[in-house]
């Protein structure tokens, strides 16, 4: 597995499986059967709920011998009502309890709301004791990502975006690229929205490789140097997702690509009015 290293020094496995949306029965078997098809890098939070679910496929993997905890690369995230400092580093001992785990690899402030500078401050606290080897942000815009380098001792060592074809975030990767945070993406298929998998220009690249829409747009994203995270609960098709290392785009591929750039989510905007009440809401039947 190609790996990334971190402005902190850990390498972590460029391509990884996630675990968002997985039916909650189906999660631990999925965990297990993304760790017999090479999978290292594996992605869950605290919100999605199935934390515990996610830490009982690991443990299946690791007591049959198919890889051992060192091998494996395990990320949750912080949600918004978790972030005060306190409850930061109550949740973070949740998590690591709930998964089964001593340490996660990479933990992440779930959403740019909230107190995360209090959360930030617990976060840190966990990686000089050893709980956490790295952490980082998720869905911070570029401007929000440069305020916390700048305000921090510790700056991120990740930042988890929707980067995908129709949204391919060039000038946010100049940005930090150059403040030293790496890109981490979600959703790189776009949810097959726009109708990704049968795009001509992904499909006509993928005939020349033998190679799917879906790997195109995973080879895509490693070749520029940004973390992917694919989901699936059909072992073929991990398996096929994973299999991208054989083949390289060439130029002219990038740039027939970048043609398909629309410059905006293909979810949502994390800066709309709309969408912050959305979260405000959620947060609020969360609490109770």
């Amino acid at each position: 597995m190609q790996t990334i290293k971190l402005n902190n020094g850990v390498e972590m496995p460029q391509l990884g499986f996630g675990v968002y949306q997985i039916p909650l029965a189906e999660t631990a078997e999925a965990v297990y059967q993304a760790i017999q098809a090479g999978y290292r890098l594996i992605d869950t939070a605290s919100v999605y709920g199935n934390e515990k679910e996610t830490g009982e496929g690991i443990k299946r993997a690791i007591d049959e011998g198919l890889v051992t905890r060192e091998e494996l690369f395990v990320t949750s995230k912080l949600f918004i009502l978790q972030a005060p400092e306190a409850k930061a580093a109550e949740t973070i001992e949740q998590s690591l309890t709930v998964m089964g785990l001593d340490y996660l690899d990479l933990y992440l402030i779930h959403q740019p709301y909230g107190d995360t500078y209090g959360a930030w401050r617990a976060m840190v606290a966990a990686q000089k004791a050893g709980k956490l080897r790295a952490i980082g942000v998720s869905n911070f815009k570029s401007a929000k990502m440069i305020e916390f380098v700048g305000l921090n001792e510790v700056k991120p060592q990740i930042n988890q975006i929707e980067v995908n074809p129709w949204n391919q975030r060039i000038e946010d990767q100049e940005w930090h690229e150059k403040y030293g945070v790496q890109i981490e993406a979600w959703a790189p298929f776009a949810e097959g929205h726009h109708e990704l998998f049968t795009n001509p220009v992904l499909a006509e690249i993928g005939a020349q490789y033998g190679k799917s829409v879906g790997q195109v747009v995973l080879r895509w994203l490693m070749q520029r140097g940004i973390v992917a995270l694919a989901k699936s609960v059909r072992p073929e098709r991990m398996a096929e997702n994973i299999d991208v290392f054989d083949f390289e785009l060439t130029k002219e591929d990038i740039e027939k690509i970048a043609s398909l750039d629309m410059k905006e989510s293909a979810f949502f905007d994390h800066d709309a009015p709309q969408q912050v009440e959305w979260f405000m809401n959620r947060m609020l039947d969360t609490e109770k």
